[in-house]
């Protein structure tokens, strides 16, 4: 069975090795000189950082579906992160969250007395919810629609009270607002507003504190050479600067691909590319074609610096004075953010790989609207804004260690094929998630399937690889059922 994947991203590799396992013929035709996507290095000489995706979150799914894909667990390294990160409100106070209970509870108690109660049944609720919507939701296809609508899913649904948003359903359990902000900033990671996304979400950051918040050694986006010596070890092609142009069908099947100077047969092919964009492959009437709504945006800061500050931790979040009206800003108004909440990495405080010795690397990435409206390249006053904030709130004299430093915009994003500059997919909201999200198989074409962050169950690593091994488990029972009706 010959497969042919378009495009190397994180759903792409992992779907050629899923199915390498199972012998299948697979060549992933890749249109940039590199795999991965947008897990990827910044590279500057000897220093090293990660473009994309930093936090490791759901190790045991990240790992599993690795085990499945045949990688040897001794060829990369998870390290564990405690405290999480830290939280720092503009009124000064900085809230540490924890993986161990005991210490959360303790941090609770002297910042936020009244919540502790409140923090304790969300743990409790959570701990249910979490694996009634894993399993009805993040582990399963709804190709089709009918396989959503089910009894036992609506009931579901309720119960996770879907139909609130991610902070309405943080009001239940806290009273303090920091306490809100904490527990549902988590959206972002995703690129959703947590004024708008679905209430399901409220489990991240229930997950950080159940399953851990990781560290790849070497960085997140060492885990595309992992995979990448997998693929060659194996055998399977890659070629790379080889765009995909148009596809070729007969009937309800696609017979093949074609590149810049060449048709290339296929008997199935999985789209691994950001779908709004890639979606024009598959040749959909233009009144058909769906209207998507982007994730956020980011303005990301890379730095390379003399020296590591020590003691401070790995990731840390400085929100703004008005995190509402930040979130406004970005999803509504559609305007460079007047006064935005951002997140750091310093990855340098447990990995000294990444930069020379006694140097060191630094990541912010701050939150910003998506689309082409805004054109960055003026936009110098709010980089230098952020620098500030930085030197002030958690990198003292900052400015004066920073040796190289890089900007990634969303213009960029655009640039590298990411549907109107938006981060992490389309955006998490209501009717952009689960039955309504675009799924495995996104046409009307029997053997084109898809993968990737805009693809149900969404954003995220070990979410896109979920999606990737539900995409493969499709596939091969098309193929077996396929079969089957060639002996009947």
């Amino acid at each position: 069975m010959k497969t042919v994947i378009v495009g190397g991203g994180i759903g792409g590799l992992v779907s050629a090795l899923l199915l390498n396992q199972k012998g299948y013929d697979v060549t992933i035709l890749e249109k940039s000189n590199q795999l991965g996507g947008r897990l990827a290095f910044v590279r500057e000489g000897e220093y090293k950082i990660d473009e994309g995706p930093t936090i490791v979150l759901l190790p045991h799914m990240l790992t599993s579906i690795l085990e499945e894909a045949g990688v040897p667990s001794d060829a990369f390294e998870l390290i564990q992160i405690d405290p999480l990160y830290s939280i720092h409100f503009k009124d000064g106070t900085s809230y540490e969250k924890y993986s161990d209970i005991e210490k959360q509870i303790a941090e609770i108690e002297r910042l936020y007395p009244k919540d502790k109660q409140g923090f304790l049944r969300f743990m409790k609720d959570m701990n249910v919810r979490f694996d009634k919507g894993m399993d009805a939701f993040i582990k399963r296809t709804f190709i089709k629609r009918r396989d959503f609508w089910t009894k036992n899913n609506v009931k579901t649904l309720m119960k996770l009270k879907a139909y609130r948003t991610v902070y309405q359903s943080l009001k239940a359990y806290f009273q303090e607002e920091n306490m809100r902000l904490a527990y549902s900033l988590q959206s972002l990671y995703i690129g959703g507003n947590p004024y708008e996304s679905p209430a399901l979400y409220s489990l991240v950051s229930f997950s950080e504190h159940q399953h851990g918040i990781y560290y790849l050694k070497g960085g997140y986006a060492s885990l595309v050479e992992v995979l990448q010596t997998e693929i060659e070890r194996r055998g399977i092609q890659v070629r790379l600067d080889t765009e995909v142009t148009s596809l070729t069908y007969s009937g309800s099947k696609a017979t093949g691909l074609n590149g810049k100077d060449e048709w290339i047969e296929a008997e199935s092919i999985i789209l691994n590319g950001d779908f709004p964009v890639i979606e024009k492959l598959l040749q959909e009437k233009k009144n058909t074609q769906r209207k998507y709504t982007p994730s956020s945006s980011c303005v990301m800061l890379y730095f390379g610096l003399d020296k590591i500050y020590q003691d401070t931790p790995v990731h840390q979040f400085f929100m703004s004075s008005d995190f509402e009206n930040h979130m406004r800003e970005i999803f509504e108004k559609k305007i460079v953010p007047t006064d935005p909440s951002f997140y750091s990495f310093h990855p340098s405080v447990i990995d000294p790989s990444l930069a020379p010795e006694g140097k060191g690397v630094l990541y912010t990435l701050v939150p910003v609207p998506s689309g082409t409206h805004i054109d960055w390249s003026k936009e110098h006053e709010f980089i230098e804004d952020i620098v500030e904030e930085l030197e002030k709130r958690g990198y003292p004299n900052l400015r004066d260690h920073i040796v190289w430093q890089k900007v990634r915009t969303p213009n960029d994003s655009v640039q590298d094929g990411l549907f109107e500059g938006g981060s992490f997919g389309i955006a998490p909201i209501l009717f952009q998630s689960g039955v309504f999200r675009p799924q495995a198989k996104p046409s009307q074409y029997e053997n084109v399937y898809a993968v990737g962050a805009s693809i149900h169950p969404g954003g995220g690593i070990p979410i896109v690889m979920q999606g990737a091994k539900m995409m493969v488990d499709t596939l091969l029972r098309d193929t077996e059922e396929e079969e089957r009706k060639c002996l009947m």
